[in-house]
C-alpha cells in the first residue's frame, strides 16, 4: 500500500469528523486533464469503488487518495516546431525572436500540442494517524510531499498546522555512525545498498548494489568526507526499506514473516481493510522506533549541533559532548505528549 512515505507531525488541529470531511472532498474530486490543461489533481475513492466514500476510517486511521493527472509535450517535438517558426520569422522580416517573444511563441506551441499528449497519472495514499498525530504521505520526494501538504492544510482546515518530522540526529549523521561503528541500531539491521556522496562543489558519488557493507572500504569513504545519502535497512525481519537522508522511506517492503501472517488470518491481497491495518500496524511500530534511532524527536524551538559537527562527534566517540551519551539516546527536552 506505501511503497515511499513522508511523515508529518500535526503541530496543531481542531480535527473535523467524517461526515463534515466527505463534502471538503466531493468538492475537490478528481477530474481528468481537460484538452489544453497540464495538470489536474482531486480525490478519489480510497478502496477504488466508483462512487464510494473519499475517505476510509479502518480501525481508527483515516485514509485518502490522491488522484494527479499530467500531460507533457515532448521536448525534442516542442523544440523541432520552434526552429521550425523561427527560422520562418527570420527569413521574412530579416529578425530572429528572441528572449521573451522566443519564450510566448515556445509557450503557443506546447498549448497547441497539448491535446494530442498523452496522459500519465498516478495515485498517492495519505494515512491521518489521529491516535499519534500523525500525517503519513506515500511520496518518495519533499517537493512532492510539499504539494500534497499545501493542498491537505487548505482541505482540512481548523487551524491545522504540520511540520515534517525531525530528528535530534540527522539521518545523514546517523547513517555514517552506524556504516563506520559497523553496527545498527538496536532493532534494525544494514542491508546491502547504500549512496554516498561528497557534500562540496564535485559532488563526487560513491554508490553500492547487492554488496555488503561490512567493510573498511565504507568506513574509509565516510572519513573522507562523503555522508551516507540512501541506506537500505531492516527492522524487527518485518520491514525492508531505504532511509534517505531527509528521512523519506523509499522501497517499503512487507516481508515473508507479514505476509505469512496475513495469508494465516485468511486475508488475501484484495482486502482493503486487512491491507490497511497491516500497513498502519507495522509502520506506526517502525517509524517510532527509527525516530528513537536517531535520537528522538527534534521539537519546534530546539536547536541541534551542525550537520558537520555531529559527524565529527558520532565518529570520533565524542558525541556525548553534544548532551547525548551515543546517537541513539532520546532527546532530553521533549513534549512527553507527542510522540513525534
Amino acid at each position: 500500500m506505501f511503497k515511499n512515505v513522508i511523515v508529518y507531525r500535526i503541530d496543531q488541529w481542531e480535527r473535523p469528523t467524517l461526515a463534515e470531511l466527505e463534502p471538503r472532498l466531493d468538492a475537490a474530486r478528481f477530474v481528468e486533464c481537460g484538452a489544453a490543461q497540464q495538470e489536474s489533481l482531486g480525490w478519489v475513492e480510497p478502496r477504488g469503488e466508483k462512487h464510494g466514500p473519499l475517505v476510509e476510517s479502518v480501525a481508527g486511521q483515516w485514509i485518502l487518495k490522491l488522484c494527479i493527472e499530467t500531460k507533457a509535450v515532448p521536448g525534442g517535438a516542442v523544440k523541432s516546431q520552434l526552429e521550425a517558426r523561427l527560422d520562418k520569422i527570420e527569413q521574412d522580416t530579416g529578425r530572429r525572436p528572441k528572449g521573451k517573444a522566443a519564450k510566448e511563441l515556445k509557450e503557443e506551441i506546447v498549448h497547441e500540442l497539448l491535446p494530442r499528449a498523452f496522459p500519465k497519472r498516478g495515485n498517492t495514499p495519505i494515512w491521518i494517524d489521529l491516535q499519534n498525530n500523525l500525517i503519513v504521505i506515500g511520496a518518495g520526494s519533499a517537493k512532492k510531499a510539499d504539494k500534497i501538504v499545501t493542498l491537505l492544510t487548505e482541505l482540512l482546515s481548523g487551524g491545522i498546522r504540520l511540520e515534517l518530522v525531525q530528528t535530534q540526529l540527522s539521518a545523514a549523521v546517523a547513517m555514517a555512525d552506524w556504516l563506520a561503528t559497523k553496527e545498527a541500531p538496536p532493532g534494525f539491521t544494514i542491508d546491502r545498498e547504500c549512496e554516498l556522496k561528497q557534500p562540496d562543489s564535485e559532488k563526487s558519488l560513491v554508490r553500492y548494489a547487492r554488496h555488503t557493507l561490512d567493510i573498511d572500504e565504507v568506513g574509509e569513504h565516510i572519513r573522507q568526507g562523503k555522508l551516507p545519502t540512501q541506506l537500505a535497512m531492516t527492522w524487527d525481519s518485518r520491514v525492508s526499506f531505504v532511509l534517505t537522508e531527509q528521512f523519506a522511506l523509499r522501497k517499503i517492503k512487507l516481508l515473508d514473516v507479514v505476509l505469512e501472517g496475513q495469508e494465516a488470518a485468511g486475508k488475501g491481497d484484495n482486502n482493503f481493510d486487512a491491507d490497511v491495518a497491516i500497513a498502519t500496524g507495522e509502520l506506526g511500530k517502525l517509524i517510532p522506533d527509527l525516530v528513537e534511532a536517531l535520537g528522538g524527536p527534534l521539537m519546534l524551538g530546539e536547536a541541534g549541533a551542525s550537520t558537520t559537527d555531529k559527524v565529527i562527534a558520532a565518529l570520533t566517540g565524542q558525541t556525548a559532548a553534544m548532551g547525548a551519551a551515543s546517537p541513539y539516546a532520546p532527546a532530553d527536552a521533549q513534549d512527553a505528549s507527542a510522540p513525534f
